[in-house]
């Protein structure tokens, strides 16, 4: 038998995604084929947009491939990627960001990594919300610190506030770890809280993570704020993924202190030598007008989908307590029919045929009460999960 690594031991699995296999075994089957009098499976348990990437963002990559420019690039990414990401914090969010602190990664997950691996060693505790996304703690386990998670409650919009922070800084604390808006909440931390949270990290000579992936898929104007505005200190993930429609050509990017990027600059030499040339060259496209404007229509799109799904929900007997203000998931509670959500979404899965996710993966606080609905499916697959859950639901409360 091989021996791995003691470290496997600090990864738990990722629940949804075992979830998601089950449902598509499901799906597959004569009891949810439409020919067979079957009912099929709507999917809203993973976290991918139904748009794909913008038609210029396709052009270029055929564009690219043509004239053969599939060299390695730098590996803080192409010098006019930098700069174009760099503007578009500029004209988006009035901030003015360094092209040589942004360093293009092979995806958000890859900055992650290379983030914590330059910041965090065996003995560190990273504060981090609870609920969250699980791969984000996971980042933290494999360099050997420890992920430290704090239950937060919808009164505190299941985020993390400076007062908690404060309250369980320790001796080996090393930083904060955080998501506006978040997997699985769709909850962001208002600008001022996180102003408050950024000076006590700072004032306790911590560091500040900030996961802004669903940040261009912010809703309301209260939000939808770049941590970044609060001083080159603060480190922020983004990705192409999400508001970008890019989620395959697996392509982020780090806004770094400028005495960070030496250091992860040579962790990622050593890693992956540098994230996808075609999707480096792919994703300049994003930033033209034209795509902005298709970007901007998708985010009315899932704000429309958000003011359909979380009203549907609360008439189902499963409210969401906080109204999801970004990203694409309602956050609702199953309590009212199972103590569990993980019982709950499997018995849903089966006699409905919606795959949603209960809420394990994100955090022990209140898995057992939550589960996830991604409203990033189309309309009319919403209508229908809803009116399928409502037969399956009725008469059950």
């Amino acid at each position: 038998m091989i021996r791995t690594a003691r470290r496997l031991e600090r990864i738990e699995p990722f629940y949804v995604m075992e979830f998601a296999k089950g449902a598509e075994a499901l799906a597959r089957s004569p009891a949810c084929d439409p020919a067979r009098g079957g009912e099929p499976m709507v999917f809203l348990n993973i976290g991918e947009p139904d748009f794909g990437a913008a038609p210029l963002v396709m052009q270029a990559a055929e564009r690219c491939l043509r004239e053969g420019r599939t060299q390695y690039t730098q590996a803080t990414g192409l010098p006019e990627l930098r700069e174009r990401i760099a503007g578009w914090y500029g004209t988006r969010f009035g901030v003015a960001v360094d092209p040589a602190r942004v360093v293009v990664t092979a995806g958000a997950s890859a900055a992650l990594q290379l983030a914590c691996l330059a910041l965090f060693e065996a003995g560190d505790e990273v504060l981090m919300p609870d609920p969250s996304y699980p791969c984000n703690r996971h980042f933290v386990s494999a360099t050997g610190a420890t992920p430290r998670l704090l239950p937060a409650n919808s009164a505190a919009r299941f985020q993390l506030d400076a007062a908690s922070v404060a309250a369980h800084w320790g001796p080996a604390t090393r930083g904060v770890l955080l998501a506006t808006p978040s997997n699985p909440t769709g909850t962001s931390i208002a600008h001022a809280e996180m102003a408050a949270i950024v000076q006590a990290v700072r004032a306790r000579g911590g560091v500040t993570l900030v996961d802004e992936i669903y940040l261009g898929l912010s809703f309301d104007e209260a939000f939808g704020h770049t941590a970044l505005a609060l001083g080159e200190d603060v480190i922020s993930i983004n990705s192409f993924s999400k508001y970008f429609g890019m989620t395959g050509w697996r392509l982020g990017w780090l806004v770094l202190p400028p005495e960070l990027v030496a250091p992860v600059e040579k962790l990622a030499q050593n890693l992956y030598i540098c994230a996808s040339t075609l999707a480096q060259r792919a994703a300049l496209a994003c930033f033209e007008p034209e795509s902005l404007a298709e970007y901007e229509r998708r985010r009315a799109e899932f704000r429309r989908r958000r003011d359909y799904v979380v009203p549907a929900l609360q008439g189902l007997g499963l409210p969401v307590p906080v109204v999801p203000d970004g990203a694409f998931y309602a956050w609702a509670d199953c309590s009212a029919y199972s103590t569990s959500s993980w019982d709950f979404c499997f018995d849903m899965m089966q006699r409905a045929h919606v795959a949603l996710t209960p809420g394990r993966d994100f955090g022990p606080a209140q898995a057992e009460r939550f589960l996830r609905l991604s409203f990033a499916s189309a309309l009319p697959q919403l209508q229908a999960a809803v009116a399928q859950l409502g037969r399956a639901l009725q008469g059950r409360r």
